[in-house]
């Protein structure tokens, strides 16, 4: 499993990405902090004292819950990078139009 984005220098070996607004300390403490919630989350059903579809029923809701979170996360990660390479792009065009069509530059 890789914790850090990767990146291919001039010869072609895999480097971490210097640029990454991640640390590893921070990668590792999110994913120890799910590891453990999740463990606690499913050890806490198996040991109620319910019925084994009671049980079954909570582990499946948690599980799809954890499911639904990282989709959503993703999809808000997408939705905002999308958003920025837009504006990136609308921001080169406007100030390509500006430097093409100054009016001062025939003076």
């Amino acid at each position: 499993m890789r914790l850090l984005p990767a990146v291919s220098d001039h010869l072609g070996m895999e480097t971490t990405n210097p640029n990454s607004i991640h640390t590893p300390a921070w990668i590792t403490q999110v994913w120890v902090s799910f590891g453990v919630s999740t463990v606690g989350l499913l050890g806490g059903i198996y040991f109620l004292e319910v019925s084994t579809w009671a049980r079954a029923f909570l582990a499946a809701a948690s599980l799809l819950a954890i499911n639904s979170t990282f989709a959503l996360a993703k999809t808000v990660r997408d939705v905002h990078e999308e958003q920025r390479l837009v504006n990136r792009v609308d921001n080169a065009r406007v100030t390509k139009l500006i430097t093409e069509n100054d009016p001062m530059a025939a003076f």
